[in-house]
Formats: structure tokens, C-alpha cells, sequence
């Protein structure tokens, strides 16, 4: 599954109307050609797309992502995408994640290691309903989506509205969800968009967590990624696909 609704104000007019995950990123490769490429590596070839601004340019190319990539994608449509965040387009999916799904979003550039470690780790992490690929590296600054984490391993705070250097580490936008926790997942996703829109899907997480279940974090390694939200994040994923995948 790969999250890719998002309008990437900041990194306009790269953006106008394009896609984030359609910002070439290697020649013509993109993003999402990344994450495509990524999850059928991984034997996931069934792939659902939550798709929001700039739908059509996704739609228009599907056909040619199948064919390169060997996947079958199903298209889900954000008509509120460039009014709410996340946890709503997150939330529509419900139906494709209720048999489990390894999420990725839209906008990461990373390695198939990430997905390959947290395939690896499903079978480790007892209960865990929810991993999480987490950057126990990297140093934090204030944007990162931080993660705080118990001795066992097992989340127990996930927000950028916190001290760095009371954070464990860094999620970077891979998740893999067991069937066992779709439901609970998704009525935390509901009541956190319903709360409020502009919360991110994270929040929806929290949520989770809050009501008793159990997510676990799979530690990446040293791993050049990236998030991109800006252009020199852009100019960093362009560097880690050339050199790195």
C-alpha cells in the first residue's frame, strides 16, 4: 500500500500539478517507481494507491507502473486531500489494509532493506499488532515524526510535537499492519480524523496505542532515506537513488 494524496505545497512548482510521488527522482524514475519496485521485490505485487491531488497524473500512468513493475493496483480516490491530512486517506483504505498490508508513503525514498527488515521482524515481535520501521540513527531535529519506545520495544508515544532528545528514534513511513489489527486501526483512524482533520495518520496510531494495542518498531539500521517535504530533500533523494538503489 502507498499513501501518495498529498499536494507537496513546499516543493512547488516541481509540484503544480503533479504528485510527490511522481517527482522524478533518478532520470525518469520516480518515487513511487521506488516504492512500487520496493514491495514487489518484497513479493507484493497486489498494491493499493491512495491517490488525492493530482489523481489523474497517477491514474493516466497506472497502466504503464503495471507493466514496469509487475503489480496490480487499485486506485482509492482523496477528494479531500488538499484540505485534510493523512489519517483520512489512511482511513478510506480500510477495506484493502482489513487483510493486513505493508504501508509505505508516497513521498520516502529507501532501500528494500526497510521493507525486507520489517518483513523480518513480523515473526519476532509477539502481539505486535502494528510494526513500525524506525531510524534509531539518525539525530533529530524538530520536524521528524518521533517515536518514544518501552524496554520491550513496543511504542509507546508517536508525534512531532515533542523534544528530541527524549525520542528513541525516527519513523520513516513504513508500517506493516497485521489483519488481526485493521478493525482496531481503523476506528482509531476514525475518531482521529473525526477529532480533527489536519491530524496525520500517526496521531491515528497514538490513538491505537492509547486504546490498548500493541505496536511494535523494527530498528533500520544505518540506511540512507529520506522524506521528501522540500526541495533539498528532493536534491537528497536524488543523491541516495543514484548512489544506493
Amino acid at each position: 500500500m502507498v499513501l501518495a494524496a498529498g499536494a507537496g505545497r513546499r516543493l512547488r512548482p516541481d509540484t503544480d500539478g503533479l504528485p510527490k510521488a511522481l517527482l522524478p527522482v533518478d532520470g525518469p524514475v520516480t518515487i513511487l517507481d521506488i516504492a512500487l519496485r520496493n514491495l514487489a521485490a518484497v513479493g507484493l505485487r497486489d498494491v493499493t494507491v491512495v491517490v488525492g491531488y493530482a489523481a489523474g497524473a497517477i491514474r493516466d500512468r497506472a497502466a504503464a507502473l503495471e507493466a514496469e513493475h509487475g503489480v496490480r493496483l487499485t486506485l482509492v480516490n482523496n477528494d479531500r486531500a488538499e484540505e485534510w491530512n493523512n489519517a483520512y486517506s489512511l482511513w478510506l483504505a480500510r477495506e484493502h489494509f482489513a487483510a493486513g498490508a505493508l504501508l509505505v508513503n508516497g513521498d520516502t525514498v529507501h532501500p528494500v532493506s526497510v521493507e525486507k527488515t520489517l518483513l523480518g521482524a513480523a515473526g519476532n515481535l509477539s502481539q505486535a499488532g502494528i510494526v513500525l520501521a524506525v531510524d534509531d540513527v539518525k539525530r533529530l531535529a524538530d520536524e521528524e515524526m518521533k517515536v518514544v519506545t518501552g524496554p520491550d520495544g513496543r511504542l509507546t508515544r508517536i508525534t512531532k510535537l515533542m523534544d528530541p532528545a527524549q525520542a528513541h528514534g525516527e519513523y520513516i513511513g513504513a508500517t506493516l499492519i497485521d489483519p488481526a489489527a485493521a478493525a482496531p486501526l481503523a476506528d482509531a483512524l476514525e475518531a482521529t480524523w473525526r477529532r480533527d482533520p489536519s491530524l496525520y495518520y500517526e496521531d491515528g496510531y497514538q490513538e491505537f496505542a492509547d486504546r490498548g494495542g500493541v505496536i511494535g518498531t523494527a530498528p533500520i539500521g544505518v540506511v540512507d532515506w529520506v522524506e521528501v517535504d522540500n526541495h533539498d530533500d528532493l536534491r537528497r533523494a536524488r543523491q541516495i537513488a543514484a548512489r544506493c538503489l
